[in-house]
Order: structure tokens, then sequence, then C-alpha cells
């Protein structure tokens, strides 16, 4: 059973930090890339960070740039996500998500999420 479980979440005034973790069974996690998304009240679900397999390569959106940090542990099956400097507009449910995929197949797999709150 595939299993992606956030945690980490929770209410912190502006200028705060926090780290959100997401812990991975049921899947071959070191072979998947993964992501943290969030999703605003009333928005789209955006991509926030990307991380590769082997945690070569990150990408992040440019609105948490040089704030947040995606980082990986494939031993312990468990990707991170540092948030510093947040901000009131990063409030959101924070979402894990892997995937995997060529040009004719694809696999993917959503955590449940988890609430950051930032807020004076």
């Amino acid at each position: 059973q595939v299993q992606l479980v956030e945690s980490g979440g929770g209410f912190v005034q502006p200028g705060g930090s926090l780290r959100l973790s997401c812990a991975a069974s049921g899947f071959t996690f070191s072979a998947y890339s993964m992501s943290w998304y969030r999703q605003a009240p009333g928005k789209e679900r955006e991509l926030v960070a990307t991380i590769t397999s082997a945690g070569v390569s990150t990408n992040y959106a440019d609105s948490v740039r040089g704030r947040f940090a995606i980082s990986r542990d494939n031993a312990k099956n468990t990707v991170y996500l540092e948030m510093k400097n947040l901000k009131p507009e990063d409030t959101a449910v924070y979402y894990c998500h892997a995937a995997r995929g060529s040009s004719i197949w694809y696999r993917d797999y959503w955590g449940q999420g988890t609430q950051v709150t930032v807020s004076s």
C-alpha cells in the first residue's frame, strides 16, 4: 500500500521557519522524483519545489527560491521542505508528490497534505 505522510505543518509568525517532512512507503522511493505542492484557499494547486530521484538536482518556484530548500534521504524514504522567512502568502495546504515516468508511461502518488499558516 502506497503512503505519503506529511508532517511538520503548523502556525508560525511572519519571518519564522518550519520544516515539513514526507515519509514514503509502499513504492521504490529512490526511483521517484519528489515534489512539494501547495494550495491556498480559492487558488489552484501550485508546484513549490522538486528534487530528482538521486537528489542531484532541485528546482523552485520563483516565489520561494532563496527561502525554501527541498532535500531527501533515500535511506529513510523521506523528503523534506525547509521553509525560512515565511510570509503570510505562504499560507496553504502543502502536499507531497512522488512521480516517475517516461515518454510512454507515468505514475504518481499524493500525500494527504499538511496545513501551514503564517500570520501575526
